[in-house]
């Protein structure tokens, strides 16, 4: 790894604006440490732990996780990986979680993913899976040789309940309530790098070269 110095950053999108993907590219060219907190929820409720526990119990009753109980699971990661550089995903997406962040380490950037929530309504629910194999089909650029049904198996395709067109506009909805006071937040620091676009192949780039005056890349 060619990182001078410890280096944090914290990146923010709607879901569908290609996060998972940039993530990726992130991690691959500058070697940061990858930390999603959906994926340390699910190790958490797999493991059993403590906060895996309470976590399993909100979910099962329908409520969502608190706030304080979200901040421990990240900052006890924080604490494990304290001299290593990383990419925080899905973290915080409340000023109350961004504070308690800010308590423990100084975020160096925010990336934030601006996609028209026209082209993220189209790409959601162009989405058609096929529940047995988990095979994924886009209408618009990886559709099905025979519409509605997996090129396999020949049997049926189904969009999933959070792929709906009026599920997806919920959950943009709900993104946007919530997170809109923690871009703000980190607005006001001055660390908030918005790129904007349609293409994730074409937002790439820009944030690449963002990214390059602050560290070296990987070899």
């Amino acid at each position: 790894m060619l990182i001078q110095r410890i280096f944090r950053a914290v990146i923010m999108g709607p879901p569908g604006s290609g996060k998972g993907t940039v993530s990726g590219r992130i991690v691959k060219s500058f070697g940061l440490m990858h930390l999603s907190s959906g994926d340390l929820l699910r190790a958490n409720i797999k493991a059993k732990t403590e906060l895996g526990l309470l976590m399993k119990s909100c979910i099962d009753q329908g409520q969502l996780v608190p706030d304080d109980i979200i901040s421990r699971l990240i900052l006890t990661e924080m604490w494990n990986i304290d001299q290593s550089s990383w990419l925080l995903d899905g973290f915080p997406r409340t000023v109350s979680q961004a504070e308690s962040l800010d308590n423990v380490c100084s975020v160096d950037t925010v990336i934030n993913l601006d996609v028209p929530y026209q082209t993220i309504k189209q790409r959601l629910t162009s989405r058609w899976l096929h529940l047995p194999s988990g095979r994924v089909y886009n209408i618009d650029f990886n559709p099905p040789k025979i519409a509605g049904l997996d090129d396999i198996t020949g049997e049926p395709l189904i969009q999933r309940d959070d792929d709906t067109p009026e599920t997806v506009t919920r959950r943009l909805k709900a993104y946007e309530n919530q997170t809109q006071p923690v871009l703000e937040y980190y607005r006001s620091k001055g660390v908030l790098e918005t790129f904007s676009g349609t293409e994730t192949n074409k937002i790439w780039p820009h944030i690449q070269a963002f990214l390059s005056k602050k560290l070296s890349p990987q070899n």
